[in-house]
């Protein structure tokens, strides 16, 4: 017999606290959450508390009150930020705070609006922000991602089923992909786990030099940085706590080298981004950097993302996905980054992560440079992977061994 939707809601609640963050007994935990998520928060809280919590707070947000901003502001206040509240979330990491992220926003609430008051607002959000997204990145405590249906978000990802079922349906796929649907998803997410954990041990002791993607449209060689660091599947953070940080995950990830991409290398799927759609991506690096950019749609915006400074034209990141992915047999284009993402290989235009490179933790700006890293204000996730797509490992020696054909791994 199947579960019924509050038992599945239920369900994604236990799995966010006892296998997303890996709630500590006696922690506290901050939970950061969209108004329309709020029966969902509920059950976190009470499950947050089952698990031993001391103490739960809650932060709400609604992204209606984000537009007013941008419809009546005035125009030359979009470089102002309160920056007390980045204080206030730093000081709960120093506190010993977990951390839980619900989203349930809609995609395209800043469609419409100025481009150029969206690049200044996010770039100040990003500038003010960057200490704590360093905090987290960076493991200062134990934390995860998770998301929540909403009728905007689900009206775009499903929009020619009766109104009455778009939200339903949204629903069934969250639980689908972050494994809910299962009798036992705990048992199931540390299954999943091990898998990519297996996979990661395997990718570091190749120490490859480079990855090599090909296919229609691509052909991208991707250096890795100087003692890279493969990751995936569950992370340890500084108290000793196991947490997933983004749930569902399906990817394994390390850090390019800033200066050694080269090639073209084409979108396979669209990306959804401040309420736009960007389709078609054509790139080309040359040592490292983006020297050329296409886009079929959204061309200014793809202009206007590289411009943010200096690192935005490199990449922090290169992840492998297999095609036969919950997400991507879905066949669904979910508008967020935290689903879309996991559904194809991609790299990231921007920051890396600093768990990425060996001792990441430890290291000052320069010698993360010194190994290849990159730094920037922004970290995008575009997908370049699909059932076209192979990827080889490249040894030092310019060997190079098969590790995905066709969107799927070799042995």
């Amino acid at each position: 017999m199947s579960a019924s939707f509050e038992e599945k809601l239920r369900r994604l609640a236990k799995v966010a606290v006892q296998v997303g963050v890996g709630l500590q007994p006696g922690q506290k935990l901050y939970v950061n959450a969209h108004i329309e998520a709020l029966p969902l928060t509920r059950l976190v809280v009470e499950e947050a508390y089952k698990a031993g919590s001391r103490l739960v707070v809650t932060q709400l947000y609604d992204e209606q009150l984000n537009l007013a901003r941008y419809r009546y502001a005035p125009r030359d206040s979009f470089q102002e930020y309160a920056g007390f509240l980045v204080d206030a979330r730093i000081k709960a990491l120093d506190e010993g705070y977990a951390w839980l992220s619900i989203l349930a926003d809609d995609p395209e609430i800043l469609r419409g609006q100025d481009p150029e008051l969206i690049r200044q607002a996010s770039q100040t959000a990003a500038r003010f922000s960057k200490p704590f997204s360093e905090r987290i990145s960076g493991f200062a405590t134990n934390w995860c991602i998770i998301g929540a249906a909403s009728p905007s978000w689900a009206r775009l990802v499903f929009p020619d089923a009766p109104l009455e079922q778009q939200m339903q349906q949204l629903w069934e796929a969250i639980f689908k992909v972050s494994r809910v649907d299962q009798d036992d998803p705990v048992a199931a997410w540390q299954a999943h786990v091990q898998n990519l954990e297996h996979r990661v041990e395997q990718l570091n002791s190749k120490r490859y030099a480079a990855l090599h993607f090909s296919g229609p449209g691509t052909d991208l060689l991707v250096g890795l940085a100087e003692g890279h660091l493969w990751a995936g599947g569950a992370g340890r953070a500084q108290n000793g706590a196991r947490c997933i940080p983004n749930l569902p995950t399906e990817e394994v990830f390390t850090t390019p080298h800033r200066e050694r991409v080269e090639g073209w290398v084409r979108s396979t799927k669209p990306l959804s981004l401040h309420g736009n759609l960007l389709e078609g991506i054509r790139v080309r690096f040359e040592q490292g950097r983006v020297v050329e950019a296409y886009a079929e749609k959204g061309q200014a915006i793809l202009q206007h993302l590289l411009e943010t400074d200096e690192g935005a034209r490199r990449l922090g990141e290169v992840a492998l996905v297999t095609h036969s992915s919950p997400i991507s047999r879905s066949g669904l284009l979910f508008y967020e980054a935290l689903y879309d993402e996991n559904a194809a290989s991609h790299i990231a235009l921007g920051a890396s992560y600093d768990e990425c490179l060996q001792g990441g933790h430890s290291l000052t700006p320069e010698q993360k440079r010194a190994a290849g890293a990159n730094d920037s204000l922004i970290h995008i996730d575009w997908m370049i992977g699909s059932e076209h797509i192979d990827v080889d490992g490249i040894r030092q020696s310019g060997l190079a061994e098969p590790l995905m054909r066709k969107g799927e791994w070799v042995g």
